[in-house]
């Protein structure tokens, strides 16, 4: 009777094991960089959003709601908030979050985002008062406490254990331990073939239902595999013949072959993304602003969105650098500017007395829709009288280009071209392309103290009528001294089948909370 238990049980084994919910899908790159506040990379971010939580979260309304916290309270002057933390709480190790965790969490984040950089230069003290309790308290008046602990964009304040948080924000952390609704598999993680995720059973919910990135996180899925496909007629392929669950992100060429087939559905986010030409200010030419000023004249946006997305109904063109259709979008400053003006950028190139010097362009050769956005840059450059050598690599290549800040012919560069989220570059505080903080911008470093000016009174601003002016100030400053140049804004779309029920169709990543896969 034992050894007739011991064989029915070894044969109901593989069964129970395949029961569980297993999601495959093809992400839009692979991940190598863990550390979501070391890097802003999008599949990082993505990754960040499975393993850790946040202290509060946007709603579909991009509203800040709790989330780690369960009450917060605002001094009458408005300079002092004291955050409690959920009952509960623990990281994946078991271990009890604690006030004095997420406080190490924002002291990390604050230098490595823009928006964090407005919070730490507005901040007089944050401190853990108990286990439970943060206290956060202002030198002045800032209308964007909450917003920044809730951005969902950029660097995102991730909450970490301390000892994890303790390290430096430009040293990588390699040990992902969250507090999240999924954990990550470090054991089964290989770079270049497959990333993995299981539930976290001990991970307690909000009791709302899911909204954006807030709400009750419910983890349905057991079990979650990104797997590397990188040739993308071979991701859909693999997803027709139902060895893959999804594709994260597919080129609007392939779309025909979704369409057509019933057991596949296609996945639109809520706004769209915005394509960026870069300017590198720390070299020539780009040191100089007169070189600068031509790029804003010489780009021509429908020829990016037409070579990089080709179906009108994922793009459009845009002047505004805040996304068309949100409340501070505006033409401002853009008079005659992103029209293609050739004889215009080469009156200028003349006047800066450029004379030919070699133009390092990076090209990211791996994620379709910006893969296609060098080589216009490339041809419009060219016709303004630029000399360029257009450099070709993967995305995770050019990222570790991107932050270095040596001369183009030393492994540096002279121009890039990128893609980021609505919610990363929807007002001025949280866009990284718009900070002009010298050594503390993004990789580009431009250096403009009136532009920080502005960005200030911006971030200080209670008045939504007056925030709107500023924003359109600042657009003006931005295209005249060339922070960087908007492309035109396309939405993703992602495909998969129709086993799997529950996506959140959200503005800025992929979130896996709320997904189940059904058997039909």
């Amino acid at each position: 009777m034992a050894a007739l238990s011991a064989a029915v049980l070894a044969a109901a084994l593989p069964n129970a094991a395949q029961a569980e919910s297993t999601l495959k899908i093809v992400m839009s790159s692979d991940l190598k960089i863990v550390d979501p506040v070391w890097s802003s990379i999008q599949i990082s971010r993505t990754h960040g959003y499975l393993v850790y939580d946040t202290l509060f979260s946007v709603d579909a309304d991009l509203k800040p709601q709790p989330q780690m916290v369960e009450r917060h309270t605002v001094s009458a002057d408005g300079l002092e908030y004291t955050f409690v933390l959920r009952e509960g709480l623990a990281w994946h190790d078991g271990t009890p979050v604690t006030a004095a965790d997420c406080v190490a969490s924002l002291q990390r984040w604050m230098p490595r985002d823009t928006m964090g950089q407005k919070l730490l230069a507005n901040l007089k003290e944050l401190v853990a008062v108990d286990p439970r309790t943060i206290r956060l308290t202002l030198s002045g008046p800032y209308a964007f406490v909450l917003e920044s602990l809730a951005k969902p964009g950029g660097v995102v304040p991730f909450m970490m254990p301390e000892r994890l948080a303790k390290t430096p924000g430009n040293q990588q952390i390699t040990e992902s331990i969250g507090s999240g609704p999924f954990k990550f598999k470090a054991d089964e993680w290989k770079p270049g073939e497959k990333t993995v995720y299981v539930r976290n059973a001990a991970y307690k919910p909000r009791p709302e239902p899911p909204s954006n990135f807030a709400g009750g996180k419910v983890a349905k899925l057991d079990r979650i595999e990104w797997v590397a496909i990188p040739d993308p007629q071979t991701a859909i392929s693999a997803l027709q013949a139902g060895e893959i669950d999804a594709v994260e992100l597919i080129s609007v060429d392939l779309l025909p072959l979704v369409e057509k087939d019933k057991s596949l559905a296609v996945v639109r986010n809520t706004l769209p993304n915005q394509f960026s030409l870069r300017p590198n200010w720390l070299h020539p030419p780009f040191d100089n602003p007169k070189v600068r000023e031509a790029l804003g004249y010489l780009v021509n946006q429908p020829d990016y969105v037409v070579a990089a997305i080709g179906d009108p109904r994922y793009y459009r063109t845009c002047k505004s650098y805040f996304v068309c259709g949100t409340p501070l979008a505006s033409d401002a400053g853009m008079e005659g500017r992103l029209e293609g003006n050739v004889a215009k950028a080469k009156e200028l190139l003349a006047e800066a007395g450029y004379k030919g010097e070699p133009i390092v362009l990076l090209h990211a050769t791996d994620v379709p829709a910006i893969a296609r956005l060098a080589p216009v840059a490339k041809a419009q450059l060219e016709r303004a009288g630029f000399k360029v050598d257009m450099q070709s690599m993967d995305w995770q290549t050019q990222i570790s280009r991107f932050v270095r800040r040596d001369p183009p012919d030393q492994r540096g560069w002279n121009l890039v071209t990128a893609s980021w989220g609505a919610l990363d570059v929807i007002d001025p505080v949280v866009s990284a392309f718009l900070n002009a903080a010298c050594d503390k911008a993004t990789g580009g470093w431009p250096c403009d103290k009136t532009m920080e000016e502005l960005r200030d009174r911006f971030a200080r601003e209670q008045d939504p009528a007056k925030r709107k002016a500023i924003a359109a100030e600042i657009q003006t400053l931005a295209v005249r001294a060339g922070l960087y140049f908007p492309l035109g804004e396309w939405f993703t779309i992602g495909a998969y089948s129709t086993k799997v029920h529950g996506i959140l169709a959200t503005p800025a990543a992929t979130v896996f909370w709320n997904m189940e896969k059904t058997a039909r």
